[in-house]
């Protein structure tokens, strides 16, 4: 991923973070079918191993777990959103016109090894883990034990358990910071009038950041 320096977020924390806020992402495979990309609800461990652990399950009528060996290097995604940037919403852009369209962002690139657990008790605590996280939110919320056992039983049976140990993180927030803090802030109240609430906060933000 190319990343000019003012869009670079090197902070493992924040990266962690943004994993943890965005837990959907894009695992990219590079198996003997060639190249693959699946789209799962990840957990991240942030306290084990260098960078972190990514966990999640994929059912067993998916290729992927056996298009893929134990160590193969795979790249999962996590997109924080993204929205269009009108050069109109620039203050500047009214005084000299010296402004042009872009596209705003924020995504992490975990980088790991993975590896195939196709094992009960793990699998259980995956989705027993994110079940509890995902429902935590709900006025009732919903666990596994809610299910007659047999039942989850042979859900159970029909997924696999992936893991991967995060060897690099990259992330890239692409915010505008290159321009003046007054075009960032038009820029971002222009996008939460939009209702485009993440990538406009997260503007807002960075305006504050910099000086007039």
């Amino acid at each position: 991923m190319y990343i000019p320096a003012h869009f670079n977020e090197p902070r493992i924390d924040a990266l962690h973070a943004c994993i943890a806020q965005h837990p959907f992402g894009t695992l990219i495979t590079h198996g003997k079918s060639g190249l693959d990309a699946n789209h799962l609800p990840f957990e991240l461990a942030a306290d084990e191993g260098e960078f972190g652990v990514l966990r999640a399950h994929v059912a067993r009528a998916n290729p992927v777990w056996r298009d893929v060996a134990n160590g193969d290097d795979v790249l999962v995604i996590f997109r924080a959103g993204d929205a269009y940037i009108s050069p109109n919403w620039y203050p500047s852009k009214h005084e000299t016109h010296r402004q042009v369209p872009t596209w705003n962002y924020v995504v992490v690139h975990a980088h790991g090894r993975i590896a195939i657990l196709d094992d009960e008790r793990y699998v259980r605590g995956v989705v027993a883990r994110l079940t509890r996280t995902h429902e935590a939110s709900q006025p009732q919320p919903w666990k596994m034990a809610d299910a007659p056992k047999d039942y989850i039983d042979k859900m159970l049976e029909s997924i696999v358990g992936l893991q991967i140990d995060i060897t690099r993180l990259v992330g890239k927030s692409k915010l505008s910071q290159n321009k003046d803090a007054r075009d960032i802030r038009g820029a971002g109240e222009a996008l939460l009038a939009r209702e485009q609430v993440e990538i406009g906060d997260a503007m807002l933000a960075r305006a504050e950041e910099k000086p007039e």
